[in-house]
């Protein structure tokens, strides 16, 4: 595996969505999720990525998967870990942070 590669961790929200999601589902999420692993800097790398204007002391961001779910994550650059906090339905997103 090469230097530049990230180890992408699930949290525990995210974790539990895969556990309970369909085999599809689940096989999608974690295809797109090993994007991150390249490059999860939004305009870099493949997937659809956004920062995310959110309070904290973090940078969030978020990637949609397929249309239909949202991964929001964080990147530690210094772990070189991505964390992907939870994986939520688009609409629910969108209702959470108004895009």
């Amino acid at each position: 595996m090469p230097e530049s590669e990230y180890a992408v961790l699930l949290g525990d929200e995210a974790r539990e969505f895969l556990e309970v999601a369909d085999e599809k589902t689940e096989r999608i999420c974690k295809e797109k999720l090993g994007y991150l692993a390249e490059n999860p800097y939004p305009g870099r790398g493949r997937g659809d990525k956004e920062n995310l204007p959110v309070d904290g002391r973090r940078d969030r961001y978020r990637m949609h998967i397929s249309r239909t779910y949202t991964a929001l994550y964080t990147v530690l650059e210094d772990e070189n870990e991505v964390r992907v906090l939870e994986i939520v339905p688009i609409d629910e997103a969108h209702k959470r942070y108004g895009f």
